[in-house]
């Protein structure tokens, strides 16, 4: 399964995907360009392959289009990252989210939000509750994590192997019978409102809301 690695530069998608791949940090700077690790993975008595790639670059005058548009196709699924220091990495994410969305339209597709560098307490931008809410809002899981403590890295990407399974089991059911494309176009709606209330720094009301989802819990739908 090729899982992809979105967000901003610097929120720590590179670290994240050294640990996965068990890349020790002194061959990081033999690094260069483009980068994807391939691992097995044993997660509930079955191993599975994985494939993850860390190609995302940001924007620069059109140029990166074609790769950003290959990005958003090839990935069985996808792994959002934001720094928890950095708000702005955090709208970002939910750009991409929305990004994601209208390039995947009609498939169902596991997304996990995911913000980075908890160790870093006291330079906290994005509390646990607005990541939650922010997940809630655009359908996909969320976890914390800290690359430099090694933290809830694993817990990732056994997560992200759990929801692909879930997916391609046909265990999901719709959850009602609103059209799909009535129910994308809500969810962009949706999706609009939340970066609205991001960028007036007001997202209380949807944290709240969205306390009681399971979005943190990568082993259910």
């Amino acid at each position: 399964y090729r899982v992809v690695l979105l967000g901003d530069p610097g929120v720590g998608k590179t670290t994240l995907a050294n640990l996965f791949a068990g890349v020790q940090e002194r061959d990081l700077l033999e690094q260069h360009g483009d980068a994807a690790y391939e691992c097995t993975l044993s997660v509930d008595g079955e191993e599975t392959e994985l494939l993850v790639m860390d190609t995302w670059e940001p924007e620069q005058r059109g140029k990166e289009s074609s790769r950003h548009s290959r990005c958003l196709q090839v990935g069985n699924a996808y792994v959002i990252v934001y720094s928890i220091t950095d708000r702005s990495s955090f709208e970002s994410a939910s750009e991409l989210r929305i990004q994601l969305r209208r390039a995947r339209q009609a498939e169902d597709i596991p997304v996990i939000l995911v913000g980075n560098k908890s160790d870093l307490v006291r330079c906290r931008e994005v509390s646990v509750e607005e990541g939650r809410a922010c997940a809630g809002v655009f359908d996909c899981k969320f976890i914390e994590t800290s690359a430099a403590l090694q933290h809830n890295v694993d817990e990732l990407f056994e997560g992200v192997v759990r929801q692909i399974r879930l997916r391609r089991g046909g265990k999901e059911v719709p959850a009602c019978s609103v059209p799909s494309q009535k129910r994308k176009d809500s969810l962009t709606k949706r999706a609009r409102r939340f970066l609205d209330r991001l960028v007036a720094r007001n997202s209380s009301e949807v944290a709240l809301k969205a306390r009681s989802k399971s979005c943190h819990d990568l082993s259910v739908l």
